[in-house]
């Protein structure tokens, strides 16, 4: 299978403000795409253009099969300058590419009609979780217990935890709140023992719970293999247990990120499809209802082309993107939204030294054994952003070693970091610096950092 390699090029915050990227509600009609009122005026004011020459733009993407309106956007302004004033490390966000691609999530999941209940480990933020609800969520999945506490304690009306729970102190905590919240809790399992624990608490609390089987689709870390037999018998043994409700199956396809290439991606969507419509088949000639087939995975849900007979799509890292989704033709470059820029420190004849480390970037070269990335991270400096990526290519607790070939990169200067892997960033940082398209800095704070008990 053919390697996808990474560009070269990135486009920086102004060059993306000049391309434009804004995304609309989806039109019915695939591949034409309609702008905003409020986007297109200011592209036209940009071009110098009359905002009443309005047109429909047709436009198509290279790797996604759904129809995306995607619109051109404003100039930026001071953004460089802002940039250039944070204090370093920082962990940033362009705001607008971080809307669009929500609203591009959300306008798949219409075009499928599947529930969109993002995962939100990429991000771990409230404040943007409720971004993603306003674009038409229908509630968001988490990881760990403490991580899915932030966002009932935040109000989100509906939270899945798509992690096996076993421990019933954690269960425990997990009604406890949904109950006083009002939260629309759903959780999952893959054994008897955790079935168990499940009902034990739930009974406890006089409760309810549904729960998913978590199905193993070939990524071989979690879940029953929906060929045995004894999979089917614990998928009926959910509905007999007092205090559960059988809500259906739930995959992860993570081993997509190994598959190289979209169409490589595209089989491995096409065979959890087939593996999990399949396996409700056989659940339901038992005689027993399935509710929801819920997957998820950036991947294969932005590169999917068939969701028939899926009820749900979980994708996470699609708010943010990262090198490894350029590299694998999941997103082009523009639709990064999360970026780290750091001062250069000291230099050497092959590195130039920065303040950003592994407690910075993580060691995280790129998920689920994906190949398609070099280092890193890809590196470009705020002077010349469309010169070639640099390579961040090793990192120290502290410090981190970009291979300048040969450029004259002063100390004192900025870089931007494009990571291979932004969820691990995300998790790595207390606060995003979200800036917008006028160059207007916030600050979000990241409630789910170190949220992994």
């Amino acid at each position: 299978m053919a390697k996808a390699t990474p560009v070269d090029r990135f486009p920086s915050f102004s060059m993306l403000s000049s391309l434009g990227f804004f995304v609309a509600t989806a039109h019915s009609i695939p591949g034409r795409l309609i702008f905003h009122p409020r986007h297109w005026r200011l592209f036209c004011q940009w071009k110098n253009i009359s905002y009443e020459k309005k047109a429909a733009v047709r436009y198509k993407t290279r790797t996604m099969s759904t129809s995306q309106n995607i619109l051109c956007a404003t100039p930026r302004g001071h953004r460089e300058t802002a940039l250039a004033a944070l204090e370093t490390p920082a962990v940033v966000i362009d705001r607008t590419i971080l809307e669009a691609n929500i609203a591009l999530g959300a306008a798949i999941a219409r075009q499928h009609k599947v529930a969109l209940r993002p995962h939100i480990k990429t991000h771990k933020s409230p404040a943007i979780a409720k971004l993603q609800m306003e674009a038409g969520a229908a509630g968001i999945t988490a990881s760990k217990t403490d991580e899915a506490l932030v966002f009932i304690e935040a109000g989100i009306p509906s939270v899945t935890v798509a992690y096996p729970l076993v421990d019933r102190a954690k269960i425990s905590r997990l009604i406890r709140a949904a109950k006083i919240k009002g939260t629309d809790l759903r959780v999952v399992a893959d054994s008897a023992d955790g079935i168990a624990a499940l009902s034990a608490e739930a009974r406890a609390q006089s409760h309810r719970l549904p729960v998913f089987l978590k199905v193993d689709v070939g990524l071989h870390r979690c879940g029953v293999d929906p060929a045995l037999p004894a999979s089917r018998d614990l998928a009926l043994s959910v509905g007999r247990t007092a205090g559960l409700r059988f809500a259906g199956l739930l995959s992860h396809a993570g081993h997509a990120y190994a598959a190289g290439t979209p169409e490589g991606v595209r089989l491995v969507a096409r065979q959890e499809r087939d593996l999990m419509v399949g396996f409700a088949e056989s659940l339901r000639q038992a005689g027993l209802e399935v509710p929801a087939i819920s997957v998820g995975s950036t991947p294969t849900v932005l590169l999917n082309d068939g969701f028939e007979g899926l009820s749900e799509a979980r994708p996470g890292n699609y708010v943010f993107m990262d090198m490894t989704q350029v590299g694998l033709g999941v997103a082009r470059p523009a639709q990064v939204s999360l970026s780290v820029i750091v001062t250069v420190v000291s230099r050497n004849d092959r590195y130039a030294i920065v303040d950003a480390g592994s407690k910075v970037m993580s060691s995280d070269r790129g998920p689920h054994g994906s190949d398609s990335v070099r280092g890193f991270g890809a590196v470009f400096t705020l002077e010349e952003p469309d010169a070639p990526a640099m390579t961040l290519a090793r990192l120290s607790e502290e410090h981190g070693f970009v291979e300048h070939e040969g450029r004259d990169l002063k100390i004192g200067s900025r870089l931007r970091i494009v990571p291979n892997h932004s969820c691990p960033v995300a998790n790595l940082t207390d606060r995003f610096v979200a800036i917008d398209e006028a160059g207007g800095v916030e600050y979000w704070p990241v409630e789910g950092r170190g949220c992994v008990r």
